[in-house]
């Protein structure tokens, strides 16, 4: 009886580790989400990206405060100028492979791979850019507001007409 009562409660304490990700929180209340890769409903934007990627998101508002996770889809080739964020950025790279160059001036003969299954974190304010390889899908996490702001306000793709 006392292995059975352990057993069951084993697994209730795994169910309760795990279920936490797979719900999402939506308008004060707890609702089941789950994301399949090939479901995703992707859109256009958002504008504070340079034009090409394409962007779902799976929970939250990341315009607002608040938790917040969403995808970017991006193209072979493609690029985003050097930036930063006032709040940590947390990416998980889904697809493709990601490299991620730190500094001011975007150079392609510096930065670091970060091929599909990799988990980064860097700070708040850090100065740094990105280019892909292959059509490449991330992952950000983080609490709202997500903002990018561009080290060169001409490279800011808002401001193009």
């Amino acid at each position: 009886m006392n292995t059975k009562l352990l057993a069951v409660g084993l697994v209730s304490a795994a169910f309760a580790w795990v279920a936490p990700g797979v719900y999402a929180q939506h308008a004060g209340e707890m609702k089941a989400a789950v994301h399949r890769s090939d479901k995703i409903r992707w859109k256009a934007g958002p504008p504070s990206l340079p034009p090409g990627a394409e962007f779902a998101v799976l929970e939250g508002d990341p315009s607002k405060p608040g938790p917040f996770v969403f995808r970017v889809k991006v193209p072979d080739g493609y690029r985003i100028p050097p930036h930063v964020h006032p709040k940590p950025e947390r990416v998980t790279i889904i697809k493709g492979t990601f490299h991620l160059g730190m500094g001011e001036t975007f150079d392609a003969s510096k930065g670091e791979t970060l091929p599909a299954g990799t988990y980064g974190v860097w700070p708040a304010g850090m100065k740094h850019y990105v280019w892909v390889e292959g059509e490449t899908v991330v992952q950000f996490h983080g609490e709202g507001p997500w903002v990018i702001e561009y080290v060169n306000p001409d490279d800011d793709p808002r401001k193009k007409k």
